[in-house]
């Protein structure tokens, strides 16, 4: 126990830093709260970040909080990665690369009847980092053009209170809180002729969203599970300096002045998911979501908010019997995930697809600890329509601990 407790640590503060010394950067994140977050608990993200219809026996599942509910007694689940990612942006005329290390999520879950149990965590739920230059865009109604310079940091984050519990033997239900709270810097410029307006906002944002979850195991093998996240209000302020620049001469119009802005609406969002085990130990799970983004009636002045539907599926296979070596006892994993976006700029989705293979190497030899090791390949956007297209690689690290407590010794 001790050495899961050092192991944790070290993890723990390895993500932390990550964390404060890294941010996920895209030029997409400057559309709405920024680009959102995929964090995958445990093994999920090997396995196309699929799972609505898995139990949190093993590991926790974020993906539905119904799976609490087939959490076992005595049993006190952790969990904590990060990501490395390698990204390259490209255009018609130019290209680049990027790397960066992000914290993902920590997590802890733990039994409170024997039919219940609850779990907290905190993650990162957008980022918003970007740096756009020299962009040439025409003014309205005119023939003259204008050149902006942006640059944006900050994001909102996440936490999550869960609670599951099981209705018999094969029926769970779960409800999720999610608070979400943040801020988002954006600086930028706009040069016409000889005159420069820079504007300078911060703007706050937080809110609550509910989700609700159930989990129906069919049989042994066969389980499935639906969720259904609330259309939900983030309230947003901002505070905003504006500088005008004309021929040497500053004018300060406004310094650091509270306004209100519009509200952020996150829409209706529902998934169902299935989980089927077969006689060899390979583990099949499909999920699909819809997001109604169209219902929340709003706009970003850089594109229009469409309906999202996601599709994930995914494969894993491991050893149960005649286990006589460290090896049996590995997890094989791989998956695939589609995100047809939920922006259209000029007609055009902002969609991405991935693959990813992983494994789970065991912590120790009796409990479910594990480490969670996932690599990644995927593509977001195109060149078309003067989009940028992003590929990126990544390598996602989960550490589960699983610790049995309030269990007497038997043996002194």
């Amino acid at each position: 126990m001790k050495n899961k407790i050092a192991l944790a640590g070290l993890f723990t503060f390895f993500v932390m830093t990550a964390f404060s010394q890294s941010i996920a950067s895209s030029p997409y994140s400057i559309y709405g709260l920024g680009s959102l977050y995929d964090s995958d608990f445990g093994s999920i993200s090997s396995i196309g970040s699929s799972g609505i219809a898995l139990p949190s026996t093993q590991s926790i599942n974020n993906l539905n909080p119904a799976s609490l509910g087939y959490m076992y007694q005595n049993h006190f689940l952790f969990d904590v990665g990060g990501k490395s990612i390698f990204s390259t942006y490209e255009n018609s005329a130019k290209k680049e690369s990027r790397n960066n290390v992000q914290f993902s999520h920590i997590a802890l879950a733990f039994p409170v009847t024997t039919k219940s149990a609850v779990s907290l965590s905190l993650q990162p739920y957008s980022s918003a980092t970007y740096k756009v230059s020299n962009l040439l865009l025409p003014i309205e109604e005119s023939t003259e053009e204008y050149v902006l310079n942006a640059s944006g940091s900050g994001g909102l984050n996440n936490f999550d209170l869960s609670y599951g519990y099981k209705i018999g033997k094969k029926i769970a239900l779960g409800i999720s809180t999610n608070f979400l709270f943040g801020n988002i810097v954006d600086d930028r410029d706009y040069t016409v002729s000889n005159s420069i307006t820079t504007i300078n906002k911060t703007s706050y944002y937080n809110g609550v969203r509910v989700s609700l979850g159930t989990q129906v195991q069919i049989d042994s093998t066969l389980s499935v599970g639906v969720t259904v996240k609330s259309p939900s209000q983030i309230a947003a302020t901002k505070t905003q300096s504006v500088v005008s620049y004309n021929n040497s001469v500053s004018t300060t119009i406004s310094s650091d002045e509270n306004y209100d802005v519009d509200d952020y609406y996150l829409p209706l969002e529902f998934g169902v998911g299935l989980s089927k085990v077969f006689k060899n130990n390979l583990n099949f799970t499909l999920d699909y979501k819809k997001s109604l983004w169209n219902g929340t009636n709003q706009s970003d002045i850089y594109g229009s908010y469409v309906n999202q539907d996601k599709f994930a599926m995914g494969f894993s296979y491991s050893k149960t019997k005649s286990v006589r070596s460290y090896f049996d006892r590995i997890q094989y994993s791989t998956g695939v995930n589609y995100d047809s976006g939920f922006l259209e700029i000029d007609n055009k989705r902002i969609n991405n697809l991935s693959l990813s293979v992983g494994v789970s190497l065991p912590v120790e030899n009796k409990a479910f600890s594990a480490l969670n090791v996932t690599y990644s390949y995927g593509q977001k956007g195109s060149i078309s329509n003067g989009l940028i297209k992003e590929n990126y690689h990544k390598l996602s690290l989960n550490l589960s601990l699983d610790g049995i407590w309030f269990v007497k010794r038997k043996f002194e």
